[in-house]
C-alpha cells in the first residue's frame, strides 16, 4: 500500500512571539496543510495578530520558528486590522488595488494594459466599479474592505492570511467577502483568519485553532469550540501577567 505523505503548507516550530521580549504567543507547534481553511480565534489579548504578523515575517520569533516551506515573500499575502491601515493617505481605490501587481512588476514598473485589465477586473469582482478614482479616505467601511480583498485577488497568493477580516462591516459586504474566500478556498490556496464571530467559524471555517497566547486547541472546529475550551482560552487569558519576566535574551 502506498502511504501519501503531505508536506504542510505552513509549521510551526516551538514558536514563540512577542515584543521586547516579554511573550503574547508561547510555544506553538503544529502544521497547516495545503489548502487549509483554518480559523484563528481567541479573547482580546490572545495573539492572533501576533501570530499573523510572525508567520508574514513582520516579527521574528523570540524563539522557535516558522517554516514556509518552500514558500517566497511574494507568495503570502497579508490582510492586517483594518484600525491598522493609514486612512488619511493620498491615494485612489484604483492605484491602492494595483499595489497588489506590485510584487511582480515592481514598484516603479510600469503596467500594461493587460495589468490593466487585471486590476478593473478586480475592482468589479468586488463591486466596486465606479468607485476607481475615489480618495480611500471617504471610503465607508465595507468599501475599504472591498477595495482590500481586491488588492489581494490581485496578488494571487498560495497563502492568504486575514485578520479580523470582517470586523465593522455590513451583512451584504460580509457574505460578499466570504464568498471570495470560500472561492479562494476552492482553488487550492492556503487561508488563515482571525475572526470573532463564531457562528461564521462554524458555518464557513473546518479548522480552528483556539489561542490564549498558547494553544488551547487545534483541529476540527466542532472539536474545538466547546463551552470548556472557550471557557478555559478567557481563564488562560484573564490569568495571564502582564508584568511576566521578560524572556532570556
Amino acid at each position: 500500500m502506498t502511504v501519501h505523505v503531505t508536506t504542510p503548507q505552513l509549521q510551526f516550530r516551538d514558536l514563540t512571539l512577542g515584543y521586547d521580549r516579554h511573550p503574547a504567543v508561547h510555544h506553538l507547534s503544529g502544521d497547516v496543510p495545503p489548502g487549509a481553511l483554518l480559523a484563528v480565534v481567541g479573547p482580546n489579548g490572545a495573539g492572533k495578530s501576533t501570530l499573523f504578523k510572525g508567520i508574514v515575517g513582520a516579527l521574528k520569533p523570540l524563539s522557535g520558528r516558522v517554516d514556509l516551506n518552500g514558500l517566497s515573500a511574494r507568495d503570502v499575502a497579508y490582510l492586517p486590522q483594518a484600525a491598522e491601515i493609514d486612512r488619511t493617505f493620498p491615494i485612489s481605490v484604483y492605484d491602492l488595488v494595483a499595489m497588489g501587481l506590485w510584487r511582480r512588476t515592481g514598484i516603479w514598473g510600469g503596467f500594461s494594459k493587460a495589468d490593466h485589465a487585471r486590476i478593473q477586473q478586480a475592482i468589479a469582482a468586488v463591486g466596486l466599479t465606479g468607485f476607481e478614482q475615489r480618495a480611500i479616505g471617504t471610503l465607508s467601511g465595507g468599501q475599504m474592505q472591498r477595495m482590500l480583498f481586491a488588492r489581494l485577488l490581485l496578488q494571487d497568493a498560495r497563502l492568504v492570511v486575514l485578520d479580523e477580516p470582517f470586523n465593522a462591516i455590513d451583512a451584504k459586504t460580509c457574505a460578499d467577502l466570504v464568498a471570495l474566500v470560500q472561492h479562494w478556498h476552492k482553488e487550492g490556496r492556503t487561508i488563515l483568519a482571525a475572526l470573532h464571530d463564531m457562528d461564521l467559524v462554524r458555518s464557513t471555517f473546518p479548522q480552528t485553532l483556539l489561542l490564549a497566547r498558547e494553544q488551547v486547541a487545534w483541529g476540527d472546529t466542532a472539536s474545538v469550540l466547546t463551552a470548556a475550551n472557550m471557557q478555559k482560552a478567557r481563564h488562560m487569558c484573564e490569568a495571564f501577567d502582564e508584568e511576566a519576566a521578560a524572556c532570556a535574551a
